[in-house]
């Protein structure tokens, strides 16, 4: 039979594998890389039969389309086109395995096409020795001999040379032969679908669903999810590489505008490939007052977004968010996060914060635990439901009481026992022991679950609700539609935005005073230190110690360990310890460790213990009014402002501690009670007796001495020489106690003087501070008002 040229269209494959390719994606590839990339899934999971001495064949009416011997093509690229498309009928895939060129003038005058599945792979190939992988590749490779060799005739047309049907596996059903490597392909139209549906701002997911609803079926689509997503991911990396030269303009026109600005370029600047990133002095100088925790946002690395942007972000003294620098992600390997997480903490002064959030995400992981080894990190709770609402769909729809059931077990069990045990509980009753996500994140507890991570400082009101600072900074202004060209005027509008946020929340804080709701002078301190948001937090809770019952559980004569817990509820009860000599307490609930702020526990404790103010030790900086200053004014200002009610109620407390003692050991015979009646009838004289003379005792050797009169004619001059008369003097016992408490009478008095020049000097500092705070107000102010007008 002479031989027919075929005259093959090479784009019966389903449409090209990239713009300006005529042959499906994967066909050229000669590296080691990539031959080794493997098939998605579903191919690995059919593979069955492979390598067991079995046959596979082509079945029914594909024999009369098979390749053959001495079959011609006008192009190399035909043929491959040909067996490709042949193979996706048949069910396996296809890749380049090796070449042959001319001695003449190099080019290719022979191919060897081949099933993926061909030869094995090599396990002592040196970049396996030289580096650990971390994630190994499924190996699919199992000696499949199926091939189609071809050859350049001298008048040009490509020949069939040789021909290998049979496989040694078990080949793909047409239903699922979409999956294979070399068949993945998306197509001209399915492009223009992708882009105008991601620019409308959907996600991957729902491109695809609406994919398969357009094309009739995932198996008419031609390729997969992931496909979907590396497509979506190139696309976005190529238009910012075309316009990332806008940002580096805007960045070195804000340098050079303030020398404050920080920016900086992974890599070469004049070549950008790398990754951004930006602080603004506004930016550091917040963190220097609200950096003890972070949250790095990586919410606009989803290809939902055309921006791969990620802000670090706080909070402030108002629970408002707060930003701390701006980057663009546009390589995310685990070098390029290691160099944004180094580049931001040198920004930061080198400060790494106690305690960082992010996303779920094993690259940032890795990367936080080598640049902030010592900073807690927590992945966000909030993306973890969200996930799981998406990874366990079938279950919420079969099981509504699974999502409450969820939530209970990770925000309301107080103990690590009790998540545990509630854990169990929870994947029994819904049969999800083996669920391999599940398991995942179970494994990850430590570093989401509320219960494992209230010992840390997260700037949170609560554990169980969403703190406003978790929502994103640029929420309402970035958003999936949004470009690099939009962005600058979007995010200098959200800068001003909270700031005036800010400023109006500094002038409610400055000028307005809240409501008090209790007689407490605790309620009136804190309602004068606190800013209105935070006290607004804290009066809840004092308001809730009224609910609360508070009974000793025990004392070892240092701590007392008191039982709080509603009427009638003991068995939600929380456990507070108190060191009454140094006004110290702790709770089981952790809520100060956790948020800064007190919990009804430890105040209810402290209302039954007779604690009149609350210790300095429990008033945080950053949540005061004065968080931005820079003069200390709130310990000393405290300190005098509640010096006689914080020295009474310590006296108070530790009286009754020791009378308590006294009294136990006194009531345990007749002789002891004896003796302690006497002792207290004694102690009450004296006590009456120094309330008449005004306090005026002094010790000599140990033993109390009562003043013996208030002369206070003779006046002792502090020098060397007085000194030496007086000691020269030849003076009766009862003169020399006279002296000496006159000159501690004097002292007290030098004292008194002293703490009143003081609290005039510390109340004229923050009187300056507070008028400082309000001209900056009413400047921010005329700003705004000079903007809104132009």
């Amino acid at each position: 039979m002479d031989n027919e040229v075929i005259e093959f269209d090479i784009g019966l494959g389903g449409g090209s594998g990239r713009e300006g390719d005529d042959y499906s994606i994967g066909m050229v590839h000669h590296s080691i890389e990539d031959e080794e990339m493997v098939d998605s899934p579903p191919l690995s999971s059919l593979g069955g039969g492979a390598g067991s001495g079995e046959i596979y064949l082509p079945e029914g009416d594909l024999l009369d389309l098979e390749p053959y011997e001495g079959m011609e093509f006008e192009s190399e690229e035909a043929a491959k086109a040909f067996y490709n498309s042949y193979a996706r009928r048949v069910g396996f895939s296809t890749r380049v395995s090796s070449s042959r060129r001319s001695r003449r003038d190099g080019a290719i005058i022979q191919r060897q096409f081949v099933c993926a599945k061909e030869g094995f792979r090599n396990m002592n190939e040196k970049r396996t020795k030289d580096r650990e992988i971390k994630r190994p590749r499924t190996i699919t490779r199992v000696g499949c001999k199926a091939s189609l060799s071809v050859k350049m005739h001298d008048s040009g047309k490509w020949v069939v040379s040789g021909f290998v049907r049979e496989h040694n596996h078990e080949l793909v059903p047409p239903d699922q032969v979409h999956c294979l490597r070399s068949h993945r392909q998306i197509s001209g139209p399915a492009k223009t679908l992708i882009d105008t549906l991601q620019a409308a701002g959907m996600g991957p997911r729902r491109i695809m669903s609406a994919l398969i609803k357009e094309y009739g079926g995932i198996s008419k689509v031609g390729f997969t999810e992931v496909d979907c997503r590396n497509y979506m991911r190139n696309n976005r990396q190529r238009s910012l590489e075309g316009d990332i030269q806008l940002l580096l303009d805007y960045l070195r026109q804000m340098h050079s505008e303030n020398p404050n600005f920080f920016y900086a370029v992974q890599g070469e600047e004049d070549q950008c490939v790398g990754n951004v990133f930006w602080a603004d002095p506004k930016a550091r100088m917040n963190y220097t007052y609200f950096g003890d925790t972070v949250t790095f946002d990586t919410t606009y690395r989803s290809n939902r977004y055309r921006l791969p942007f990620a802000p670090f972000t706080g909070v402030n003294h108002h629970g408002q968010p707060v930003l701390f620098g701006c980057a663009f992600l546009i390589n995310e390997s685990e070098a390029s996060f290691n160099w944004l997480f180094r580049t931001w903490l040198l920004a930061m002064s080198g400060r790494p914060p106690v305690s960082i959030t992010t996303d779920h995400d094993a690259i940032i992981q890795s990367a936080i635990t080598q640049v902030f080894p010592e900073t807690r990190h927590r992945f966000c709770k909030w993306h973890i439901f969200k996930k799981c609402q998406e990874m366990l769909s079938h279950v919420f729809l079969k099981h509504p009481s699974f999502e409450a059931d969820f939530h209970k077990c990770v925000n309301l069990t107080d103990s690590i026992e009790e998540f545990e045990s509630c854990w169990l509980s929870l994947v029994d009753r819904y049969d999800l022991r083996d669920h391999e996500w599940l398991q995942t994140i179970y494994s990850a507890r430590r570093q989401w679950v509320p219960v494992y991570l209230r010992d840390t400082f997260f700037a949170e009101m609560s554990i169980t609700q969403r703190s406003d600072s978790m929502n994103s900074y640029f929420d309402g202004y970035v958003n999936a539609s949004t470009n690099l060209s939009q962005f600058f005027k979007l995010y200098e509008k959200a800068l001003e935005s909270r700031n005036e946020k800010e400023v109006k929340a500094d002038y409610d804080t400055m000028n307005t005073s809240p409501v008090l709701k209790t007689p407490s002078p605790m309620e009136k301190q804190v309602s004068e230190l606190y800013t209105r948001k935070l006290f607004s937090r804290f009066q809840e809770e004092l308001v809730g110690t009224l609910t609360f019952m508070a009974s000793k559980a025990d004392d070892d004569g240092e701590i007392i360990t008191y039982q709080v817990a509603k009427f009638g509820e003991d068995h939600k009860a929380h456990y507070v310890k108190f060191n009454v000599l140094e006004m110290r307490a702790s709770c089981s609930c952790q809520m100060f460790e956790f948020s800064g702020l007190l919990c009804g526990h430890i105040l209810a404790v402290f209302r039954v213990t007779n604690v009149l103010t609350l210790p300095s030790y429990y008033i945080l900086k950053r949540w005061t009014r004065n968080a931005k200053s820079n003069v200390m004014l709130d310990d000393h200002v405290n300190d005098i402002y509640n010096n006689y009610l914080e020295s009474h109620t310590v006296r108070y407390n530790t009286l009754r501690h020791e009378a308590f003692k006294f009294i136990e050991e006194g009531a345990k015979t007749v002789d002891t009670y004896n003796v302690a009646k006497d002792a207290l009838q004694e102690a009450a004289k004296r006590v009456a007796h120094t309330t008449r003379n005004d306090g005026k005792n002094y010790t000599i050797n140990g033993r109390i001495k009562m003043d013996p009169g208030n002369d206070r004619s003779y006046t002792y001059h502090s020098s060397s020489r007085n000194h030496d008369e007086i000691l020269s003097k030849n003076m009766s016992e009862d003169d020399l106690d006279k002296k000496i408490n006159e000159l501690t009478n004097e002292l007290e008095c030098a004292n008194r003087k002293c703490d009143v020049y003081r609290s005039n000097l510390f109340s004229m500092l923050k009187d300056i501070e507070d008028h400082k705070l309000q001209l900056s107000i009413k400047v921010q102010n005329i700003k705004i008002s000079m903007k809104d007008s132009i």
